[in-house]
């Protein structure tokens, strides 16, 4: 679990090491999405959730991932560029992070009849069924959602490294 005053600090030691004075680097509240380089704002952030989640290694790499972003722009995208630069910087791992979500936070909580669970962060707005189950849309295998109210407390501890349980995640009334 990394400690977010020192995941400030190496981003902004790698901002200064690397880049023009105008980047800054924050914290944004995404569940799913470990890292972002927004190139308008020149600004880095990392998930507050998934960096209190993470452990050190695993998120000086999602900086070296969003800094090597920064240095190729926008255009570069995953591709050669980007690459090629982010192993420079000393980046081992893949185009995209593959690490635990905050699903905990999620307000959306479907089954299928299999029992596999599935998130949603956004209320579902059509039928879905289940992946894991089959390929292709299979009314056999329909999701079922509920909605489950998140607490105040409940983002405050998943913010701080915690996994919400019981009562602080309140399941509510399914979709009709």
């Amino acid at each position: 679990m990394a400690d977010l005053d020192r995941v400030r600090h190496w981003a902004n030691a790698l901002i200064a090491l690397h880049l023009d004075p105008a980047w800054s680097f924050g914290f944004d509240n995404a569940k799913k999405r470990a890292g972002l380089c927004n190139f308008t704002s020149k600004h880095i952030t990392v998930s507050r959730y998934l960096a209190a989640r993470y452990d050190d290694d695993e998120i000086h790499q999602i900086l070296l991932h969003e800094v090597a972003h920064a240095l190729v722009g926008p255009r570069a995208g995953h591709g050669p560029r980007w690459a090629a630069t982010a192993r420079e910087l000393g980046y081992e791992g893949e185009r995209t992070h593959h690490g635990e979500i905050a699903d905990e936070l999620a307000p959306w909580l479907g089954h299928c009849p299999a029992g596999h669970a599935h998130y949603r962060y956004r209320k579902p707005v059509r039928d879905l069924s289940c992946g894991l189950c089959g390929r292709g849309f299979s009314a056999a295998n329909l999701i079922s959602w509920e909605h489950r109210v998140i607490t105040p407390a409940a983002r405050r501890l998943a913010a701080a490294g915690g996994r919400v349980q019981g009562a602080q995640a309140t399941l509510g009334n399914p979709i009709p």
